[in-house]
């Protein structure tokens, strides 16, 4: 028998040449669609952003957060902040608000990461809402009422949703390569021993500790980079709806119905998440009704996610982050994922 190790194959390699010319391609939509098109792929990217940085954090770490919305949250009041006391040029303040929100990242995981399962989902929450109580109480921050980044009006209304657009665009991408690469390591393949055995993976000699951190970091400084979009994307922030829970619920939602643990999968789920806030997102209590029974739906149905069942069924992987053992006989010739 004859074995062989390989990553890519002519499928994956098509989809991501593909993929690279769809990136270049959507950098001209400010050319040829509306204003309101724009906004609303910034609203799309931005939940990609969300599900790929929770997913790498649950479904490559087995770190179960509910409290990145404390980096959301930090990355758009730190643009205020960066803004508004201190003069600091608009888009320059919302790149240096997601460098802070991941600099916070840093700060905190030695503390959250001393927890495990639960203990860590709970303490991470508590987290967000230490900063969003801190937020509320300072005046100059708008306190509980919130307030607008009016730093950005100095552009034009076009001129703003162009650049927060390709900022959005960018940002994505650039994220999207740094978790794939990442996962592509020998880090990468650390992390996933991590998520299956903690102790296991300690005992082959894996750096349990620093793996965790460095995702817990780049998960902070992703949702930190969401949170200051968010803000250009709206104009308008206020602590009760960016620091909100809601938003771990919509990142657990499209987590799971894409994939967990897969890399197309969150991408997947950010689509249909985005699809049904434009189509059902005015029926007020309705439309969390149905993103619960959606979600119950696929948890009893497809546990796996969408993409997840294509992969467990076909085999299909489009961006390979693991390996393939490629194996042939004289009679016949297949492969073990």
């Amino acid at each position: 028998m004859n074995v062989a190790i390989r990553r890519w194959n002519a499928v994956s390699l098509s989809f991501t040449g593909g993929l690279g010319v769809l990136i270049a391609l959507l950098a001209f939509v400010p050319v040829a669609l509306s204003a309101n098109a724009m906004q609303k792929l910034t609203s799309l990217y931005i939940l990609v952003i969300l599900a790929v940085m929770w997913n790498a954090l649950a479904g490559f770490g087995g770190l179960v957060s509910v409290g990145q919305q404390a980096f959301i949250g930090l990355g758009a009041y730190g643009a205020i902040f960066l803004g508004h006391q201190h003069t600091v040029e608009p888009f320059l303040a919302l790149l240096v608000s997601a460098l802070i929100a991941g600099g916070v990242a840093v700060a905190v995981a030695p503390i959250v990461l001393q927890l495990r399962g639960g203990a860590f989902a709970i303490g991470t929450w508590v987290v967000a809402e230490v900063f969003a109580i801190l937020v509320a109480l300072d005046d100059k921050l708008g306190a509980g009422t919130g307030i607008s980044f009016i730093e950005l009006n100095f552009f034009t209304p076009r001129q703003r949703l162009e650049y927060v657009y390709w900022a959005a665009l960018g940002t994505t991408a650039l994220l999207l390569v740094a978790v794939f690469v990442l996962l592509r390591t020998r880090l990468g393949a650390a992390l996933q021993a991590i998520r299956d055995d903690e102790e296991a993976a300690a005992a082959v000699g894996v750096r349990v500790g620093r793996g965790k951190a460095v995702l817990f970091v780049l998960a902070g400084l992703g949702c930190g980079a969401a949170g200051s979009l968010t803000l250009a994307n709206q104009l308008f922030v206020e602590p009760t709806s960016v620091f909100s829970v809601d938003y771990s619920a919509l990142m657990i939602f499209m987590v799971l119905v894409g994939g967990l643990g897969t890399f197309e999968g969150p991408i997947l789920g950010a689509i249909v998440l985005f699809v049904i806030q434009n189509e059902l997102g005015n029926n007020g209590v309705w439309y969390f009704v149905l993103l619960g029974a959606v979600a119950i739906g696929f948890a009893l149905v497809l546990p796996r996610g969408l993409w997840g069942t294509a992969v467990d069924r076909f085999g299909v992987r489009l961006l390979p982050v693991g390996y393939r053992v490629t194996y042939s006989t004289h009679s016949r010739k297949g492969e073990r994922p």
